[in-house]
């Protein structure tokens, strides 16, 4: 298949082998390497310094180290790798590492998908995405798909990135491939319904955020957001990577029309000025992406929220505190089977093929 390589995201150790953040119980015992992920240091009169540690089941935030007595956490620093002895305990309904011992390890010493969310085995993102290529029919969208999709050093870098940095929207090694995947398959979906053209809104799907390979980094194992990330952000940059590509090319893939429509739909993807975009969507495929890209987000953000003990600690039914990736809502987890066999209540009936 063109394009197509040997994924480089794999599954780490298995999950018995290491602390499972998703089922740690309070007063569990805790001697396991784990990621720096944060040191949040609060001034002020109860001065404290708090560690963010973790692993890729999950996260927890440390005991407070108070001023005086914080010997211990004295020259770590974010993306460190340490070996941490403590017991986990429960503060305000939120539960809390208290660790007795902090030590560094060497990096590498623990593979960095053991300390990391991945989504594990890309190959199924990549063939989806590369089938839709061949699929594409107008030679010159398919052209500038290739200025990307044919590029190894390009996927390489796309496969690994997560979708978000920190806790965001699929925060986790392979997540931007993941995520591209989910809007691509939405987008089409709803183009169809919508009699919009579905290969340019596939298209845009693919190339909406390509910018975030040079927004985010996390090659230490914490994401992210680099300095260009900052400055520029990655809806631009992805335009910027979309016209460069184009430009370099000795007879321009597409007219000067089309690079603009193209441009259109990576600029506006966000939909608002206030959610980062330069321009709102002004077309229908632009509008459909849109749509597209915040279904996506917006699900994967309720879909984790249900999955992390930080939100929902054992069967409870509503969430401890707002979820910022859906709007800072207080959701709630609520199982309805309506008669159905099967467990989870999932109707597995109904046509989801779009």
């Amino acid at each position: 298949m063109e394009g197509a390589h040997r994924s480089k995201v794999q599954c780490g150790a298995r999950l018995g082998d290491m602390l499972d953040f998703k089922t740690i119980a309070i007063g569990a015992d805790v001697h396991h390497p784990l990621l720096l992920l944060d040191v949040l240091v609060r001034s002020g009169e109860h001065a404290r310094t708090i560690l963010v540690l973790g692993n890729r089941t999950g996260r927890i935030d440390s005991s407070p180290f108070w001023a005086g007595r914080d010997e211990m956490v004295r020259g770590l620093t974010k993306g460190m790798l340490v070996q941490v002895v403590g017991k986990v305990s429960s503060y305000r309904d939120a539960r809390q590492l208290e660790a007795v011992s902090i030590r560094p390890l060497p990096r590498g010493s623990v593979p960095l998908t053991d300390l990391v969310p991945s989504v594990g085995d890309v190959d199924r993102y990549w063939q989806y995405l590369d089938d839709m290529r061949t699929r594409v029919t107008a030679p010159r969208l398919r052209a500038v798909l290739d200025l990307f999709y044919n590029d190894d050093t390009f996927r390489l870098a796309y496969e690994q990135c997560p979708g978000s940095p920190g806790t965001g929207h699929h925060a986790a090694l392979g997540g931007l491939l993941q995520h591209t995947t989910e809007v691509v398959r939405i987008g089409v979906a709803m183009a169809r319904v919508a009699h919009a053209d579905a290969e340019l809104v596939a298209a845009a799907a693919m190339l909406h955020d390509i910018g975030k390979i040079r927004s985010y980094a996390w090659e230490t194992g914490v994401f992210e957001i680099t300095e260009p990330g900052r400055m520029i952000g990655h809806v631009v940059l992805g335009a910027m990577m979309l016209h460069d590509a184009i430009a370099a090319c000795t007879a321009p893939p597409c007219t000067d029309d089309e690079i603009m429509v193209l441009m259109h739909l990576v600029l506006s993807h966000h939909g608002k000025l206030e959610y980062g975009s330069p321009v709102r969507p002004l077309t229908l495929e632009a509008d459909v992406l849109h749509r597209a890209d915040d279904a996506s987000a917006g699900t994967a953000s309720i879909t984790e929220a249900y999955d992390s003990p930080e939100y929902f600690a054992g069967d409870a039914r509503v969430a401890s505190r707002g979820v910022w990736g859906a709007d800072n809502r207080r959701l709630m987890r609520i199982t309805a089977a309506f008669g159905r066999p099967s467990e989870g209540g999932e109707n597995e009936t109904v046509d989801q093929s779009g």
